[in-house]
């Protein structure tokens, strides 16, 4: 899921997103990163969702929806207010939904 987000961000914005968050999560985060050819044209909530599918397939039970919910709940106690409306607005209006 975090991969998903940050290849949805500007380089800068994925930059200021990791420095908020823990050094084990933040390599994790970068973990296979090539900021070239970033962001990803991800215009609806599938096509960001897409790579969460791909990466959870072996397992039906998984909702990509449910566990981009999980994540950004977590993010948006764990990151300041400021970082979270700048990722927030650039992201698709159907993919901000799933922040609420």
């Amino acid at each position: 899921m975090l991969h998903a987000l940050r290849d949805r961000l500007h380089p800068e914005e994925a930059a200021g997103l990791a420095a908020q968050l823990p050094m084990l999560i933040r390599g994790a985060y970068y973990e296979g990163w090539h900021p070239a050819g970033k962001p990803v044209k991800a215009r609806s909530r599938d096509e960001f969702l897409a790579p969460v599918a791909a990466s959870f397939r072996g397992d039906p039970e998984v909702r990509p929806a449910e566990v981009a919910r999980a994540v950004f709940r977590v993010l948006k106690r764990r990151l300041t207010a400021g970082e979270i409306q700048d990722v927030i607005g650039v992201l698709p209006h159907d993919v901000q939904d799933l922040w609420a």
